[in-house]
């Protein structure tokens, strides 16, 4: 029982830390990633797809992304595609291949993009700590149901707050890195 709230807790602590892993590999640095456009979506043949199943994408340097269309007719779709999304970047095309250069970041945009980082590193810890909290309760359930001592519930408490320090300073090792990277352009 007390290991099946354990491997529960280790589980959905493990999703936060992929789910800020994620949202962190989609943050502009102004170097460029393929990650940056896994998102978009582009309408082909009446439903929208994701980006990487209607071209190729591959980096040129470290500065530009290449797209090109598996098909010439998706050439136009994807290009308005990237203008409509939330990067900001104006798409540059030569024929069949789209070019996406990455302007180098300010100094204040890179300022609050690490106030972004550090945020969604807060709210990563935060949903580590209510997974801790969900655990503890179910441990404290099973006390007062009389399904284990005292003693077992102290030793699983100990054995989830030590895997929540784990998991928070993960957290904070990815946070720290990803603003490295932010302020050392």
């Amino acid at each position: 029982m007390l290991n099946d709230i354990k491997r529960d807790a280790q589980t959905r602590m493990g999703k936060s830390i992929d789910a800020l892993k994620h949202d962190l590999s989609r943050l502009r640095t102004g170097r460029a990633s393929t990650s940056l456009v896994d998102s978009i979506k582009v309408p082909y043949y009446g439903s929208d797809m994701p980006l990487n199943q209607v071209a190729s994408i591959a980096l040129a340097d470290g500065r530009s992304i290449i797209i090109t269309p598996f098909e010439k007719n998706m050439v136009g779709p994807v290009e308005k595609a990237l203008l409509a999304s939330d990067l900001g970047i104006t798409p540059t095309t030569a024929g069949t291949v789209i070019r996406l250069n990455m302007p180098p970041l300010t100094e204040e945009r890179r300022r609050e993009l690490a106030k972004h980082v550090s945020h969604e590193g807060e709210n990563a810890k935060i949903a580590i700590r209510n997974v801790r909290r969900d655990a503890l309760q179910h441990v404290k359930d099973l006390l007062k149901e009389k399904k284990i001592t005292e003693d077992e519930e102290r030793r699983a408490d100990d054995d989830i707050q030590k895997l929540t320090d784990q998991f928070v300073k993960e957290v904070d090792k990815l946070a720290k890195a990803k603003e490295e990277e932010l302020m050392s352009m």
